[in-house]
């Protein structure tokens, strides 16, 4: 949802990643040199840091105003600044206050209007360059000074910091459409571009603080599975059940061939994932792992029927070598995880012992580490069941906390090293299983009064299909 008014057609031709690199960097440019600074035809701007991406397009937009045009880059970025059609002469580096004395000799009063991001000593070497009564406009922010200040220091020279924020959303719009008319004349190109998985965010702004990039900086956002997000219901009889999209028999797949892993398999939680892994999602090989074993014939006659290869097998997640001797039998190997397994050995703190930390964090925390080591180099499904317990903590449950914190911490690991992961801090399933079957009235009454109700099996599925695919 956006507000109408600053927003404008994307051009016909352009992709997603070269519509992205316009907006803010051609827009910041063109309020700083048309409504701030009023640059006219046959003045001279300075325009700093001109070969990252709000330099760029003031480079263009002040020599489509008509202005003599002064720049600084790095050195290895003077070519690029030479390409926007500033003559080599006209040129200087911006890591030095050097550039002052270059263009001191050929700018002769000085300049008229000063587009900067720099700091420090090269903020005064800028303010020196500029004629009295001329223009600073602050872009960068670092190092911001008092308007009253410059202008007494500095004959006159009228100095401006400024956020696009402060703008009105009526002008924000106009100038955008007035930046993608300069396109469809031709008086402006798109910047380069470097594009980079929104997974790697922390990456690219990285390499955008050291300066070391061209133009602009992209993040894009993996395409999105082609059926639409469907809702669920629960299926525990005959076919599967689900409305919207799948209903219609169109399912987004996820495995792409290779068997999907559930843990904690032959409990209540793992029926209902793998259930909806099969006839939802549309899985075709599925494990069904599971510490103690357990009776799970009819989950396997039933999600047969539906046409799923399934195997079940008695491994424990945290034993490594049972792990790798499971997934080493699996023709095609691992294409998805979902750790539904835990386990609950609830104690107040002053009971909590070493023997009871490892035996719940074995699962979590172990167990989740395992198969992340399975799923390391793999882009496929991974979801972790976690628990609210982890992030409002929970009576008597230390240790379980501690543990689904671990998996929260596991899914963001996994996504900053570009890799699926998703961690679901559920509530209370209505649906009772091994681990919340031996909750007695009173600890549902404890519970309530904290905020916290059963969840049904259908609003369960629906949480668990939008986490996966977000």
């Amino acid at each position: 949802v956006v507000d109408e008014r600053v927003v404008v057609g994307v051009p016909e031709g352009w992709s997603f990643v070269e519509a992205a690199s316009v907006p803010v960097a051609f827009v910041t440019a063109f309020y700083a040199l048309v409504d701030v600074a009023g640059v006219r035809s046959g003045e001279s701007v300075l325009v700093h840091a001109a070969a990252g991406g709000v330099g760029m397009a003031a480079v263009q937009l002040a020599r489509w105003l008509g202005a003599e045009v002064w720049a600084t880059a790095s050195e290895s970025k003077w070519s690029v600044v030479r390409g926007l059609g500033v003559a080599g002469e006209r040129i200087a580096s911006s890591r030095s206050v050097g550039f002052a004395e270059v263009f001191g000799r050929g700018v002769g009063s000085g300049v008229d209007v000063v587009v900067d991001s720099l700091a420090g000593e090269l903020v005064d070497a800028s303010l020196g360059l500029v004629r009295p009564g001329g223009r600073f406009v602050e872009l960068g922010k670092a190092d911001v000074r008092d308007p009253g200040e410059v202008a007494a220091a500095y004959e006159g020279v009228m100095y401006r910091a400024f956020d696009l924020a402060e703008v009105a959303p009526e002008r924000l719009g106009e100038m955008l459409r007035e930046v993608v008319e300069l396109f469809g004349t031709g008086a402006l190109e798109l910047l380069p571009r470097q594009e980079w998985d929104v997974r790697r965010a922390g990456e690219a702004f990285a390499l955008m603080s050291r300066a070391k990039h061209v133009g602009k900086l992209v993040l894009s956002v993996p395409s999105a599975p082609a059926a639409p997000v469907a809702p669920v219901a629960p299926a525990t009889s005959g076919a599967p059940v689900a409305s919207g999209a799948a209903s219609a028999g169109v399912v987004s797949s996820v495995g792409d061939g290779g068997w999907v892993l559930v843990s904690g398999g032959s409990g209540v939680l793992g029926g209902v994932v793998a259930r909806y892994l099969v006839g939802v999602r549309g899985v075709r090989r599925l494990v069904l792992l599971s510490r103690g074993g357990g009776d799970v014939g009819g989950l396997v006659g039933e999600l047969s029927g539906w046409g799923a290869e399934v195997r079940v097998a008695v491994c424990d997640v945290a034993d490594r070598v049972a792990l790798e001797g499971v997934v080493g039998g699996l023709p095609g190997g691992v294409s998805g995880v979902v750790h539904a397994a835990g386990v609950l050995d609830d104690v107040v703190v002053e009971g909590l012992s070493g023997e009871r930390l490892r035996g719940v964090l074995a699962a979590k925390v172990v167990g989740g580490w395992n198969l992340h080591e399975v799923m390391a180099g793999s882009e496929g499904l991974f979801v972790l069941f976690s628990s609210a317990a982890g992030v409002l903590g929970a009576a008597g449950q230390a240790n379980y906390a501690a543990g689904n914190a671990f998996l929260d911490g596991l899914a963001a690991f996994r996504r900053a090293r570009g890799l699926s992961g998703v961690s679901v801090a559920w509530g209370l399933w209505e649906e009772r299983s091994v681990m919340t079957g031996g909750l007695e009235r009173s600890d549902l009454a404890r519970m309530r009064r904290m905020g916290v109700l059963p969840m049904s099996t259908e609003d369960g599925l629906r949480l668990l299909d939008t986490a996966e695919r977000s």
